[in-house]
């Protein structure tokens, strides 16, 4: 019991002391540092050259760049229309009463009286039924499927809700920040007259509230949101229905033969004709949500943005605006993402006694940021124009394939004439083969797009440097010169960071957010060691060190690739190190990443659909050379690439055009023999080459077992060696 005692006496104080320092500021005086924050910050979000050219110029002024963020839920006296001591304590209220809600009126009789919905209704009625009439029953089974997919929203509960939606972000969240440049070009796309469909990434539960709360205090009015019916209680589901939720029937996802389906995906194309006539903003999550077994695709997500391309395709509607959306957290509350990934769907009670269960165990001091990301509005119909023009002839999996089986051909097929692997299910059966690859590819290329924009946050930096470089444990004045240094990584790749600010606060915010998985250890030279806790806080950590793996992707492809050659000229017994400078070939690191494209999902490495293979790999080779892991050089005897001088075109050129789609050839590399690519003295020695082996781990880590062997396989058929690294 003595020993107990003191045991526990040791451990509060050690607890006490550890308070103390995160209270106080770490209790060292430590160097200024100007990071490079503020000098150069991406303005990202642009949409596709490409694919929208007309979209990439109407809706983009660099004006717009410098305009700034501003606080979503900062609601003030100044925010409302009155003033005075009594204006301060309920501004609130007054704020959400301001709001301007436009009347959304849904229309039941206009569904039943749709062209589609009457195409379905002869096969469903009676023989005694007249012409032109709809029988009694079958317009209440209408009404029923309406029923389950909405309802007309109610302004007076929408009010209500955002009135304790403000209250509770406020206790959350330090700050929702909105680019003001971003939300000029939405609100540019909607005075348009086309209706806005926007399409998300999925982070949390969270973000099918708090979209339509930012969109609504924008002056956008009420945003349908498409939820999945599968997490939500049937009681949480009519309230989200009342606030201006979507959802689709079961009927919808049976047979094609099936009368009932073929009725309930009439009535769901209907209902989606009148909500893009009538002008109102659509939310469709085109990403399953974090923990979610099978792609990152959402099949639901696919399903109603095939209904919108399929409105669009008739001439229903002439156009509509797509907007790619992101959100990036500090911090996702715990309660709510545990409740939502539970086998049981999502109650109203429950729901809310974990919001309460996690106000209690959240604590100011612990409140995060938030940033909403609108990515530049492009044109569907310009896409759809586009992007058909570019397909050309496309050849089936069995004329890729048989000729490598029967032995014919040996090269590796290129990925632009591959088909589709996502399998189709749903309303998108009822499309053609056509429609389908199309939403498929449009659905790849918005989800490129919104991770593109999506910022990178301070704890995001923080759990990788802790979890990758640092596991043991570093000192807090190293910890900051790494952080700078990341933030600078990230920002001179095009990806934007969501914070700004003093170096030091930075870095005591972001450990602050990582309390519970990061202990903090007073040393004798007066700095600080930061450790991390063992437990299953780190896969917390992994999941958000994940956030800046799209930032240096191509660094990992590359050095897969390297590493699966470098490992045919090591023994496999003998040590990882290589002597002097080696030399790669420009071709062997073609069909290397060629390879890797082939085995990797199409979801993880979010190639847009307009991007060729060989372009990628020749933008992979280019981020091997600018970060100093590869030098280019050319072979003796070799035309060098920048001479001009007179010489006949041969039939296969060197450099493929960036826009020739129809026809690759990025299998016919015997024109590059000539260059090559060397390995520097850095790269060859043991401790580069442990780097070069930890992107490839980290990359291969991704995957599931089988998926890691099955690549360590192919890597090692393709250099005739044995890939014995991680």
């Amino acid at each position: 019991m003595l020993e107990a005692r003191l045991q526990t006496q040791q451990r509060s104080s050690q607890n006490g002391r550890e308070t103390s320092l995160w209270s106080s500021g770490f209790g060292m005086k430590l160097e200024a540092v100007t990071p490079f924050l503020g000098k150069y910050r991406p303005f990202v979000g642009r949409c596709c050259q490409t694919c929208t050219p007309k979209s990439w110029e109407s809706l983009f002024h660099r004006s717009i760049m410098d305009l700034g963020f501003c606080n979503v839920i900062l609601v003030k006296e100044e925010n409302t229309r009155f003033r005075g001591w009594l204006v301060r304590r309920l501004c609130y209220f007054l704020w959400s009463l301001e709001q301007h809600i436009p009347p959304c009126q849904d229309a039941p009789q206009k569904i039943v009286e749709s062209a589609g919905v009457q195409n379905v209704i002869p096969g469903r009625a009676p023989g005694g039924a007249g012409a032109g009439q709809v029988p009694s029953h079958v317009k209440r089974e209408v009404q029923r499927i309406l029923g389950h997919i909405q309802a007309p929203p109610r302004p007076v509960l929408i009010r209500l809700f955002s009135w304790a939606l403000l209250r509770i972000l406020n206790c959350f969240f330090l700050n929702v920040q909105l680019h003001k440049g971003q939300m000029k070009m939405v609100h540019k796309a909607a005075q348009a007259g086309s209706p806005l469909v926007l399409l998300s990434t999925h982070k949390s539960l969270l973000d099918g509230i708090l979209l339509p709360f930012v969109l609504l205090s924008q002056g956008l009015g009420v945003l349908r949101v498409a939820w999945d019916p599968r997490t939500c209680s049937p009681i949480l589901r009519a309230l989200l229905k009342k606030l201006g939720g979507l959802f689709l029937p079961p009927e919808a996802s049976l047979s094609l033969d099936s009368s009932e389906g073929v009725l309930a995906r009439a009535v769901v194309h209907a209902a989606v004709e009148q909500l893009l006539v009538s002008g109102q903003p659509l939310l469709i999550f085109l990403e399953e949500p974090p923990g979610a077994q099978g792609p990152r695709l959402s099949a639901l997500g696919q399903t109603w943005l095939g209904l919108v391309v399929q409105v669009v395709q008739v001439g229903v509607v002439p156009d509509a605006m797509l907007v790619p959306v992101a959100i990036s957290y500090d911090l996702v509350p715990d309660a709510p993402r545990d409740t939502y990934h539970a086998s049981a769907p999502l109650g109203l009670w429950t729901g809310a006694l974990a919001v309460l269960r996690s106000l209690r165990g959240w604590g100011c001091s612990r409140r995060a940021c938030v940033r909403v990301h609108l990515a530049q509005p492009f044109s569907l119909h310009e896409y759809i124009i586009n992007a058909r023009s570019c397909w050309g002839s496309r050849q089936t999996l069995e004329q890729l394939l048989q000729p490598i089986v029967l032995g014919q051909c040996t090269v590796v097929p290129d990925t632009e004439k591959e088909q589709e692997w996502t399998p189709v299910t749903g309303p998108l059966l009822a499309l053609k083969e056509e429609d389908q690859l199309l939403v498929r590819r449009l659905s790849r290329h918005v989800l490129n797009a919104s991770t593109a924009s999506s910022a990178v946050m301070s704890t995001a930096i923080m759990a990788t440097l802790l979890l990758f470089k640092h596991q043991k444990g570093v000192c807090l004045s190293q910890l900051l010169g790494e952080f700078s240094w990341l933030t600078e990584e990230t920002l001179l790749r095009g990806f934007d960071v969501g914070f700004s600010g003093q170096l030091q606060c930075l870095v005591q915010h972001a450990l602050s957010l990582l309390r519970p998985h990061v202990a903090l250890l007073r040393v004798q030279q007066g700095d600080l060691l930061v450790v991390l806790r063992p437990g299953p806080g780190l896969t917390h950590l992994a999941r958000l060190s994940s956030e800046l793996l799209p930032a240096f992707l191509s660094e990992a492809v590359g050095a897969c690739a390297v590493r699966a050659l470098l490992a045919g000229r090591v023994p496999p017994e003998g040590p990882w190190e290589l002597q002097g400078i080696e030399l790669l070939s420009q071709n062997q690191l073609y069909h290397q990443i060629l390879l890797l494209m082939h085995l990797l999902p199409q979801d993880l490495l979010l190639l847009q659909p307009c991007q060729s293979s060989y372009c990628y790999c020749q933008e992979v080779l280019d981020r091997l050379i600018q970060c100093g892991l590869l030098v280019a050089e050319e072979t003796p005897g070799s035309r060098p690439a920048c001479d001009t001088g007179r010489q006949r075109l041969s039939a296969k050129l060197l450099w493929k055009p960036s826009g020739d789609f129809t026809d690759s050839d990025s299998d016919d590399f015997e024109e590059a023999e000539g260059r090559s690519a060397s390995s520097p003295a850095a790269l060859t020695s043991s401790s580069s080459s442990a780097a070069c082996s930890a992107r490839c781990s980290r990359l291969l880590r991704r995957l599931p077992p089988s998926s890691t062997r099955a690549s360590c396989q192919t890597l090692s058929r393709a250099t005739r060696s044995s890939c014995s690294g991680p």
